[in-house]
């Protein structure tokens, strides 16, 4: 059995904290690796400097879809080139919709998702989601033009019914820290019923900071409060539950 947690996703180049630093705490919580997605051109060659130092942190290449108007054919082919020399990277992520935050350019956010697909299923390596506010067109656009590559629903914010809709077509949820919070209801009925096979664990760190430390900077060790979480909502044994989503997540990124 796998005795160690998986962070899936954790802005370890957004912390205040030093990478050794980070690495040290997780250690100490039973967390052995965390992998990094990209947001902005221009912090992606940050991303792949800290997978390449660190042996158990890995990287995403990517652009976040509020970033859209900044996509260029330049840099796809950037993103393209590092990936494909470059093991430590493993996925396209986190691309997707955000239809949260500004609306008036939807058409161009759904452009730049589908050229990243593209670009994922070119590199034969999965493809991490931002979804907000944004649900059937992340589910309409990836099943019309996905071909092949594993899909993970990054901080997975649909209900119960949609989350089965995404199980059908064999991808991936991902919950994190919001799964601890009191008033979490339709967070915490996903964790229920998600099946344990395609279950990971992340925390978008440093964001979404679990109970206890709820309102203080998030870090990649706190995943142990999700797990302990989950497993107490499945009435389950903690270490099960560790197994099985560290093995899913080491299936899915292949690491």
């Amino acid at each position: 059995m796998k005795d160690y947690l998986i962070d899936t996703h954790a802005h370890i180049d957004m912390l205040e904290d030093e990478p050794d630093s980070v690495l040290k705490k997780m250690e100490e919580f039973g967390v052995k690796k965390a992998v990094i997605p990209a947001v902005e051109i221009k912090t992606q060659d940050k991303v792949v400097e800290l997978a390449n130092n660190y042996e158990n942190i890995y990287g995403m290449v990517g652009i976040f879809p509020t970033e859209a108007k900044n996509y260029t054919d330049e840099f796809e082919s950037k993103m393209e080139e590092i990936a494909k020399n470059n093991k430590k990277i493993v996925a396209v992520g986190e691309i997707g919709l955000d239809y949260y935050w500004d609306k008036s350019f939807v058409e161009l956010q759904q452009e730049i998702f589908i050229k990243q697909i593209k670009l994922a299923n070119r590199l034969n390596l999965p493809i991490v989601v931002h979804d907000r506010e944004a649900h059937k067109d992340c589910f309409d656009i990836l099943k019309a033009e996905n071909s092949g590559s594993e899909v993970l629903f990054h901080c997975f914010s649909g209900s119960v019914e949609f989350m089965r809709e995404c199980v059908k077509q064999g991808w991936y949820i991902a919950l994190g820290g919001v799964v601890t919070f009191k008033n979490a209801i339709k967070m915490k009925d996903v964790a229920r019923e998600v099946p344990l096979d395609k279950l990971v664990l992340e925390t978008d760190s440093p964001y979404l900071t679990p109970v206890p430390y709820r309102g203080k900077p998030n870090t990649p060790a706190y995943v142990k409060y999700v797990a302990e979480e989950i497993a107490k909502i499945r009435e389950m044994d903690l270490s099960e539950l560790i197994d099985k989503t560290t093995t899913n997540a080491e299936r899915f990124f292949g690491i």
